[in-house]
């Protein structure tokens, strides 16, 4: 009877090793999706610049936006009334500038000095 009873054991404890390793395993697949933001570019003049806060205020066509320049890369240092261009993307409602550059040719400022002369000659 016990040489009966410990067949039965093993048997029983072969049976609960065999089924556990040919049980359905639930597999995990993360599945990540990139969503690609495009570049868009923004030309106006210059409105305000915040250094800590690393911010610049641009008034175009479409009115005043404000851009984050923390990463940009600036081709000029850009101030208040400068004319830029900004390339940038919109990331979780804040306009993240990629890219400033000054257009120098639409501010520049020619002054002309003309001095007149009196030419005395005696005759």
């Amino acid at each position: 009877m016990k040489k009966a009873l410990l067949v039965f054991l093993a048997l029983l404890i072969s049976v609960a090793f065999v089924t556990s390793g040919c049980a359905p395993t639930s597999e995990t697949t993360t599945t990540t999706t990139t969503t690609k933001t495009t570049a868009m570019e923004f030309k106006g003049e210059v409105t305000a610049m915040d250094m800590a806060a690393k911010t610049m205020t641009v008034k175009g066509k479409d009115g005043d936006k404000t851009f984050d320049v923390s990463s940009a890369k600036m081709k000029d240092e850009a101030k208040a009334g400068d004319e830029v261009m900004v390339k940038y993307t919109e990331k979780d409602g804040k306009m993240m500038a990629s890219w400033v550059g000054v257009d120098k040719t639409t501010k520049t400022e020619t002054t002309t000095t003309t001095t007149k002369t009196k030419d005395k000659t005696t005759k």
